[in-house]
């Protein structure tokens, strides 16, 4: 037994079986948690009982496969790098033992030197190269030629599709992703994650589609739904974890042409609830959020599209007011997040709970505040607004593309404009731009005619903005991020109904004269919110010109 294993040895049976027994990538962390150590720390501790120096950046050698077998890649968790002075080592994510190193002279001969190196950056690298999880389904030859391994897979193929699936999810989280997609095509199966909003392309091994149908069946039997039933779509809910953190994950199944498609949305459980002050929202529009939201009634609503934070939204807003006084209930689908003190209830269509009928049900409660996951219909709209004028305050969302679509959306379900104009207390519209990485950010200086152009196409007056061309930053790519961004944040555009669009709306004035008059007394587009963070670095110009065919609408 080596040094290292040892010294590990030492430490307790259970320390020994739980590091030695865990994927050679994970076993650092592993090893941190028992001695509740910090990773940097643990691989001091482990280079200094391997001797193995521990190399912070390596560039991997262009062509891997041919230094060192695929297999062995896979299952030492290792890669050969060009040193500077065109010699070449290998790093590990964990020190061989001696029988590893006797393999590796007789697979890879040769006087190589060997290092410690990052685990989760050596699994990234073998990932880019292989694919996720290629380990479960390939092998390579002396030549890195990727092979199927029939035998292997009809031995314990449930065990390789459960790892290979499990890998998929770990993936996802380290990536940050909030979405995972499973879409079988012709002759393959897509995977890809969505991250700071935008779909990535997973690699994948070659030979995925043979175990395609395995794949879909351990997502339905992790979602608990009926693996026979491939004709209609399914909801189901998984809870995950891993060494990196716990997630509650929504599963939702569609057939395809091709076969099942299925959609991962990932909850991360280990975030910490976003207070109200914390979504971005400026000075002036947080004040008249927390005016309308602790009024005693009335409709306050989030609009933007899926996914653009309306959830995270009404989570702080009823964090804000929840206090032992009041009587908060909610009806979601599902419930995402909970939050102590208040009581959810979920929606359950199959047996008739709908949005309307859990509503009826709620205000025979005696509730003080209603939230209601999403205003989808008439009835529930009418009831909504119902509920505000009899003296309860009512949060909900709307899809529609600003603040004042809301008002249109809601008279499109033939409520009366009186109504509304009385009800409706503020809107909120949000949505969600990608925030510049700043690892690689870079000033991008714009040439003033075509600043001033794109200005302009975003209904914003270049005459007093072009002073802040100099402000204006980029992201050029990195580790980090490979794109230029890193992370999301929110903007905004707050509609307060005070009496002039009270007015109005009693009125029937079209969108575009309401959203003017709003605008003159006070309201800031989302273009320009967006603007705003440009000034202060946040994001890019490129970023937030989504928002230039809105203002081109009106």
């Amino acid at each position: 037994m080596d040094n290292l294993e040892n010294k590990i040895s030492e430490l307790g049976e259970d320390v020994e079986s739980n590091v030695l027994g865990a994927q050679i990538e994970k076993r650092i962390k592993v090893l941190a948690a028992k001695l509740d150590f910090s990773i940097k720390d643990t691989r001091t501790w482990v280079s200094e009982a391997s001797g193995l120096e521990f190399i912070e950046k390596f560039a991997p050698c262009e062509d891997i496969t041919v230094v060192i077998p695929s297999q062995i890649i896979h299952e030492y968790a290792c890669l050969p790098f060009t040193n500077e002075d065109e010699s070449i080592s290998i790093v590990f994510a964990w020190p061989p033992n001696e029988m590893m190193k006797r393999w590796l002279k007789v697979a890879c001969p040769g006087d190589y030197k060997y290092f410690l190196g990052d685990a989760d950056e050596i699994r990234k690298i073998i990932n880019a190269k292989f694919g996720i999880g290629a380990d479960n389904f390939m092998e390579g030859d002396e030549g890195g030629n990727i092979q199927a391994k029939p035998e292997a897979v009809e031995e314990d193929e449930d065990a390789v599709i459960i790892k290979f699936v499990n890998e998929v999810i770990r993936q996802a989280l380290i990536d940050r992703a909030t979405d995972i997609h499973f879409e079988p095509q012709k002759n393959s199966l897509q995977i890809r994650y969505r991250i700071d909003g935008a779909l990535v392309p997973v690699k994948l091994p070659q030979n995925l589609i043979y175990y395609q149908a395995a794949v879909i069946s351990r997502l339905k039997i992790m979602a608990k739904l009926n693996i026979s039933e491939k004709r209609r779509p399914q909801d189901g809910r998984i809870s995950f974890k891993s060494t990196e953190k716990s997630v509650d994950i929504r599963v939702s199944t569609l057939p395809m042409v091709y076969g099942e498609s299925i959609s991962l949305r990932l909850l991360d459980l280990g975030d910490a609830p976003v207070a109200i002050e914390d979504m971005g929202l400026g000075e002036s529009e947080l004040k008249k959020v927390i005016n309308a939201i602790t009024r005693p009634h009335g409709i306050v609503l989030v609009t933007g599209p899926t996914g653009s934070g309306k959830s995270t939204m009404l989570g702080a807003c009823i964090r804000k007011i929840r206090s032992p006084e009041i009587r908060v209930i909610t009806v979601e689908d599902p419930v995402e997040y909970e939050i102590p003190g208040i009581n959810q209830c979920q929606v359950q269509s199959d047996i008739g709970m709908t949005f309307a009928s859990a509503l009826r049900s709620i205000l025979r409660q005696d509730p003080d505040v209603v939230m209601i996951g999403e205003i989808r219909d008439q009835e529930t709209a009418d009831i909504a607004v119902r509920a505000s004028i009899t003296g309860h305050l009512v949060l909900s969302t709307l899809h529609t593309n600003d603040s004042v679509g809301a008002i249109s959306r809601l008279v499109d379900m033939e409520l009366d404009p009186f109504m509304i104009a009385s009800s409706l207390q503020l809107v909120i519209a949000q949505r969600l731009v990608r925030k510049i990485c700043p690892h690689c950010a870079k000033p991008k200086k714009y040439n003033e005619d075509e600043l001033s152009h794109y200005l302009k196409t975003l209904g914003i007056d270049s005459k007093d903005e072009l002073q802040f061309n100099n402000k204006i930053l980029e992201g050029n790519g990195c580790e980090k991020c490979k794109n230029g961004y890193r992370g999301r944040l929110a903007v905004f555009e707050v509609l307060v109904v005070n009496d002039r669009i009270h007015h109005e709306i009693i009125k029937g004035s079209p969108a575009k004269l309401i959203r003017d008059l709003a605008i003159d007394h006070g309201m800031e587009p989302l273009s320009k919110c967006a603007w705003e963070q440009v000034k202060k670095g946040r994001t890019t110009l490129a970023e937030i010109m989504q928002f230039s065919d809105e203002n081109n609408m009106d």
